[in-house]
């Protein structure tokens, strides 16, 4: 098996190239270096560098490198960005996915594995329980409907075509396998108490009379390095499963962290004392969205290893490597 490996260089997409090969399968990294880093693709690994819009060239890659599986990571993934830019996130997400599918199946390219997102589920009305596989989806966002139509499309092609599909639907994905390869965004929780702390100014939360036991939004937190474990277990399902089979997947831990718990947290592994601002509710948050890991599970044996702690902890390091005044702010601190 070769595994083409789309946003191979990017945060989630090189744990998925670094877990992928320590397994002992063939990689060959796809990626437009838009957001990407190209220094983080393992040594005696390809990097082709292309967009997946190009057919042309994903044929070629196809054909140069026997290409006979696809994990696709690469799109684009800011919800605030998707509802300003609505049209660029559908030509990104589905167009290009569109173009993928349809050289892997002129290819012969047999399994896809999607990176997908719970965002899918939108505001899932769960009154205090977890999300299921079969929990509706109603996703409030054009990031979120990118994500649910291209569910749709890779079910369809793999129904049509034969190939053997797998939708992985991420939480809230944290951590870092070593520094180099940390988070560079400020679009998610943890990196961005990380810079308000640098900044030596309070974490927001945003709104404390949620219906949860501290008033803030609960969350279910996923390692990044069990994201990609999950993904080479996806992987060797499908390289083994019946043309046509399609799994669709929650990758979570089926635990519940607040808000409030989060920056605490952070405030005690990174050794500041910096309490939490309460502002404003931010307009379409679930007050929780926790996942249900059982099936996972049953269906790959696969759950997750890491806890909330290895998380800040390991993106921490990562932080630093990034900004050392962050490090310099905590000893004064």
């Amino acid at each position: 098996m070769t595994w083409l490996i789309t946003g191979g260089a990017g945060y989630i997409g090189a744990h998925v190239v670094r877990a992928m090969t320590e397994a002992g399968e063939r990689a060959v990294v796809y990626d437009d270096l838009s957001t990407g880093i190209a220094g983080r693709v393992p040594d005696g690994v390809p990097l082709v560098v292309g967009s997946v819009l190009d057919g042309e060239l994903l044929a070629r890659t196809f054909a140069e490198h026997g290409v006979t599986g696809i994990v696709h990571l690469a799109g684009k993934k800011r919800v605030g960005e998707s509802v300003e830019r609505p049209l660029h996130y559908y030509r990104e997400n589905v167009e290009g996915l569109r173009v993928l599918l349809e050289a892997a199946v002129a290819g012969g390219v047999a399994h896809v594995v999607f990176s997908s997102s719970a965002s899918v589920y939108g505001m899932p009305a769960t009154e205090g329980g977890l999300v299921t596989e079969d929990t509706p989806c109603l996703p409030m966002s054009p990031y979120g409907e990118t994500k649910l139509a291209g569910e749709w499309l890779v079910r369809a092609t793999g129904r049509a075509h034969g190939l053997s599909t797998a939708s992985l639907r991420y939480f809230n994905v944290a951590g870092a396998a070593a520094p180099e390869f940390a988070d560079t965004g400020v679009f998610n929780l943890v990196p961005m108490v990380f810079e308000k702390l640098t900044e030596g100014a309070a974490p927001r939360v945003f709104g404390d009379d949620y219906p949860t036991p501290d008033g803030t939004c609960v969350r279910d937190y996923i390692h990044v390095v069990d994201i990609a474990e999950a993904h080479v277990a996806t992987a060797r399902r499908l390289a083994s499963a019946a043309p046509g089979t399609d799994l669709t997947l929650n990758i979570g831990r089926g635990e519940g962290v607040s808000v409030r718990e989060m920056t605490d947290l952070i405030n005690e592994v990174t050794g500041h004392d910096t309490p939490a601002e309460v502002t404003a509710r931010r307009p379409g948050d679930p007050a929780r969205v926790v996942a249900s890991a059982d099936r996972i599970a049953h269906e790959l044996g696969w759950s997750a290893k890491h806890d909330v702690r290895d998380m800040i902890t390991s993106a921490w390091a990562g932080w630093v490597r990034l900004h050392p005044e962050a490090d310099r702010g905590r000893a004064r601190a």
